[in-house]
């Protein structure tokens, strides 16, 4: 069959890697093009640039803002361009949406084929409504995402957290819509070549504490918590020593590591167009400043997958700050490679995380973190190997595929 994916901006946010792998997924048993508004080289996953998937861009001309404002109206019309592209020049049988669902109506009403979209969270939740002329603006672009998810022949979503939200927010969709949890291509994560902390630009002491946060430099991630979290963890360690460390996971020294030793790695998604980016990454550099942190702690903007692979290889455990969010790659990736999770105990992260075994799933609190990041140093290696079995028995490339690959034939079928 033919499958296209509509996506708006094919970076490297969760979002982004879900649609990637699941065009991979699908492009085993049927042909599969990508079409999207915005894919940039230099700030994209290898699979879009390395001819391993098919990457049409269309409408990257037109704005994404008028002078920093109505990005979203931006977004529907550079969708519904791309829509109309498909519906003029793009015959096919499946059409999988994703973020943004105002082109189903357009590809519903002019196509043969079907339309799925997958609904990552409602986008009428993620905005505020602070003055009255921006209710007017979100109360009818609300509407159009309501109304336009609905002309979906099928509407899937990425946890039974975004399923419950979704039956709350969309009250006019009677037909629940149905979870398909998200996975990795593993394949890369084993083929990924091994890289020193040197030679990453990390210097710390072979048996010290990695911690690591990876998610995009955006407020909504809460990266704040991990630096207050970080000046918690050292503030109640010995003024000589910290706690004796199993890490790195390959080695178990009996001794304890130095304070110096202790190390965060806050990597995250940068693009230099993204005005919220580029004002959120220097407001967390200035508050580890501001915490005294600057030797604990080293920024890194949009790594590449070798980079991302290798931190979460060697790290203690994962710092996961998001609340709330919807699913989460990450976990899932850093469990993968046999290092547990400290995330917030709420949404998607409660469906992927064993608290106490594959980590920690804590209070909104740099004291929560805090506690959970002593808590899981000497139980790095044996959480991480809980991890590695769980994500192998639920969250399998092969098990998300064949949902995948089910769900289109059936719908192709229909």
């Amino acid at each position: 069959m033919r499958v296209v994916f509509l996506h708006p901006d094919l970076g490297i946010g969760g979002a982004e890697r879900l649609v990637v792998d699941a065009a991979v997924a699908v492009r085993s048993c049927h042909q599969v093009v990508v079409y999207t508004t915005h894919h940039h080289p230099h700030h994209c996953f290898p699979e879009t640039r390395d001819g391993t998937l098919k990457v049409v861009c269309v409408g990257d001309w037109l704005p994404r803002s008028v002078l920093g404002k109505g990005a979203a109206l931006c977004a529907y019309l550079r969708m519904l361009l791309l829509g109309l592209y498909v519906v003029l020049r793009v015959p096919f049988d499946v059409a999988i949406v994703d973020q943004v669902s105002v082109c189903v109506p357009l590809l519903r009403a002019f196509c043969r084929g079907k339309v799925l979209f997958y609904c990552h969270y409602p986008d009428l939740l993620l905005t505020t409504r602070k003055t009255f002329l921006k209710k007017i603006y979100r109360g009818v672009l609300d509407a159009i995402e309501e109304w336009s998810t609905s002309c979906a022949h099928k509407v899937l979503v990425n946890s039974a957290f975004t399923a419950g939200v979704f039956k709350q927010t969309f009250k006019s969709i009677k037909d629940p819509p149905a979870v398909l949890y998200p996975s990795l291509n593993t394949e890369n994560f084993l083929k990924c070549p091994e890289r020193n902390m040197d030679d990453l630009g990390i210097s710390m002491a072979e048996n010290g504490n990695l911690f690591v946060s990876v998610n995009r430099f955006e407020r909504k991630k809460n990266l704040g918590l991990a630096l207050h979290a970080l000046r918690q963890f050292l503030d109640t360690q010995d003024s000589d020593s910290e706690i004796s460390t199993p890490s790195p996971k390959d080695s178990t020294p009996t001794t304890p590591s130095p304070k110096g030793s202790t190390h965060l790695v806050i990597a995250g998604g940068y693009d230099p167009q993204n005005r919220e980016n580029i004002e959120h990454y220097e407001e967390l550099v200035r508050l580890s400043s501001s915490l005294n942190l600057d030797e604990h702690v080293t920024f890194l903007k949009s790594p590449d997958e070798v980079t991302k692979v290798n931190l979460l290889r060697r790290a203690t455990c994962l710092i996961y700050t998001p609340d709330a969010e919807h699913f989460g790659i990450v976990p899932i990736e850093s469990m993968f490679c046999g290092t547990p999770v400290i995330g917030v105990n709420s949404g998607g992260p409660t469906e992927t995380v064993v608290h106490g075994v594959t980590g920690y799933l804590c209070p909104n609190t740099p004291e929560g973190f805090a506690a959970a990041m002593r808590e899981v140093v000497p139980r790095s290696r044996e959480m991480g190997e809980a991890g590695k079995r769980r994500v192998r028995e639920r969250f399998s490339f092969e098990r998300f595929s064949q949902d995948l690959t089910d769900i289109i034939s059936e719908l192709a079928a229909t």
